[in-house]
């Protein structure tokens, strides 16, 4: 069973708890959520919306010849570049990683990429500076992609 089946069936139980417990307050509680979503929305359509068009024009196939074994640093940069501007899931990133690999990725180019993919939030800016601020925006992406270069050093160290 997976992670998150799991935490669904305890989210699911623990409402089901809380509706039990009070009943007005759980209502009251899911009412906010649901208006929370639906203000969320706007921000968050966009953003989907791009995701589903890079992944339409950059196929696993050209991001592994880019990122190939003999692309040393430029390679890891593009990875870098590729992964902060796409807002890829970790259920659909870390077998794509592994699909990247199989066909002739190298190990740095591939940490590079998936880290700033999860870390580096580009297409979630506009998202992430309504609910911060822009410079809490600017200093988290900067320091998650100093973070995701140090990840893909380490791994084409190791590696």
């Amino acid at each position: 069973m997976s992670t998150g089946v799991i935490f669904y069936f305890i989210s699911f139980i623990l409402l089901g708890v809380s509706f039990i417990k009070d009943k007005k307050k759980t209502e009251k509680a899911l009412a906010k959520a649901y208006k929370s979503f639906m203000n969320l929305i706007p921000a968050l359509l966009p953003m989907v919306l791009f995701v589903g068009l890079l992944l339409t024009f950059v196929t696993p196939e050209l991001i592994g010849k880019v990122l190939g074994r003999d692309a040393g640093i430029f390679g890891v940069l593009i990875g870098l570049f590729i992964g902060a501007v796409s807002f890829i899931p970790s259920f659909v990133a870390f077998p794509l990683g592994g699909t990247l690999i199989e066909n002739g990725a190298g190990y740095s180019q591939v940490a590079a990429f998936l880290s700033s993919s999860m870390a580096v939030g580009v297409a979630s800016i506009a998202v992430e500076m309504k609910y911060f601020n822009k410079k809490m925006t600017i200093l988290r992406n900067g320091m998650a992609l100093i973070g995701s270069l140090i990840f893909a050093a380490v791994i084409g160290w190791v590696m």
